[in-house]
């Protein structure tokens, strides 16, 4: 299809570019508040897979602080969460910086949340096709439950839209992304560990396959 080939691809930079500049502000403000209550770096930056399974590496505010045990280990991620980065999870606003991995070609601005590598090994087949397009800033998942949803159903929503990608879908996906937001309707929940969450969905579907 045209659309996801070439247009898709087009918007993606125009809408990055114009989200950019426009948010540029509240990018500045962010940067410095997480500056003076997190600490450095002010951006957490990690390997995610991506477009046919190639890693890139994802640019978001950080949320957490790096408190440390006595040893020099790293504490607990409920330890280290905060108000101020409970905050910017719930409004999505950590998740300013990754449109620039959106201008750079590794991301879209709809289409699945791209995760750690570490999950590919546990993905059936029909899980795969979640890289079969870019990554996504928001996705159809997070427009039908977000952080809400179970696991598996959010794979099964990834896997529908890399079969079904259009402009129309998107459009869709974007306007209603921006009610969830506003809403903040099935945001990160502070309490949850969405490494965790995952992990055991797909161990506990990888298990019942092959019982």
């Amino acid at each position: 299809m045209i659309y996801s080939k070439f247009f898709k691809r087009v918007l993606s930079i125009f809408f990055s570019l114009f989200f950019l500049i426009i948010t540029l502000p509240i990018t500045l403000v962010v940067a410095l508040l997480v500056r003076i209550k997190l600490g450095s770096p002010v951006f957490f930056i990690q390997e995610r897979t991506g477009y046919k399974e190639k890693s890139f590496k994802l640019i978001k505010f950080r949320t957490m602080t790096d408190a440390r045990d006595e040893n020099g280990e790293l504490l607990s991620d409920k330890e280290r969460k905060t108000k101020f980065g409970n905050i910017l999870r719930r409004t999505s606003l950590d998740e300013l910086p990754e449109m620039i991995n959106v201008l750079k070609g590794d991301m879209a601005i709809i289409g699945p949340r791209p995760l750690k590598p570490a999950y590919l090994e546990l993905y059936n087949e029909e899980q795969h096709k979640r890289h079969n397009v870019r990554p996504g800033f928001t996705c159809i998942a997070a427009v039908k439950g977000r952080n809400v949803l179970p696991w598996v159903e959010r794979f099964e929503w990834d896997t529908y839209y890399a079969e079904h990608v259009s402009f129309f879908l998107d459009f869709k996906i974007a306007i209603q992304t921006v009610t969830v937001v506003l809403f903040g309707k099935g945001a990160p929940d502070a309490s949850e560990s969405s490494r965790e969450s995952i992990y055991t969905a797909l161990k506990r579907e990888d298990n019942s396959e092959n019982k």
